[in-house]
């Protein structure tokens, strides 16, 4: 379309290159964005937000004296269920299952304080935390399209060249 509008086969191939830049620059601005909101917010107190409310807590994965994992826990008493939250592994440790382990313990966290039932939100793209989320039992209960994570403005061009899911999982461990 682009060359029978334009007759330009330069144009023509650059616009595709053109459309990638912004897809990268919108995808690296809404996440940084969100990193920054996260480390201004829970991640800024992690001893307030998940050590001290009863029924939270917060786990690190240390291997060879080294931070290669997290996995927060956030207790909701009005409907007896605890948040599974930012679960993340090193990328170079990825695969090796520390982030089954973490998610294990967030299990056993709250069958020991006995919630009826765990759940979670993501935004991940690859399937592989999707696959893990379901080993550990999870059950896929809907998808929110073009979800707004904290930091995004959601101008035009963002919503033109980022756009998000956010799938909800729910692990029901007893019946209320």
């Amino acid at each position: 379309i682009c060359f029978v509008v334009t007759k330009s086969f330069l144009l023509t191939c650059c616009l595709p290159i053109f459309l990638m830049g912004m897809r990268y620059y919108f995808s690296r601005k809404v996440i940084l964005h969100y990193l920054d909101c996260a480390l201004h917010t829970d991640m800024s107190d992690i001893e307030q937000y998940y050590m001290k409310p009863p029924g939270s807590c917060f786990w690190v994965a240390v291997l060879d004296g080294n931070v290669v994992g997290i996995v927060a826990a956030r207790g909701n008493e009005e409907d007896n269920t605890v948040e599974l939250r930012r679960m993340s592994v090193d990328s170079n440790y990825r695969g090796k299952g520390i982030a089954k382990a973490l998610g294990r313990k967030v299990l056993e966290f709250a069958m020991l304080n006995n919630y009826s039932s765990v759940v979670l939100g993501t935004t991940a793209v690859k399937m592989a935390a999707h696959k893990l989320y379901e080993s550990l039992g999870f059950k896929h209960v809907g998808v929110v399209e073009h979800y707004a994570l904290p930091g995004m403005t959601r101008s035009l061009l963002e919503r033109m060249f980022f756009q998000v899911r956010y799938h909800r999982y729910r692990l029901q461990l007893r019946e209320e």
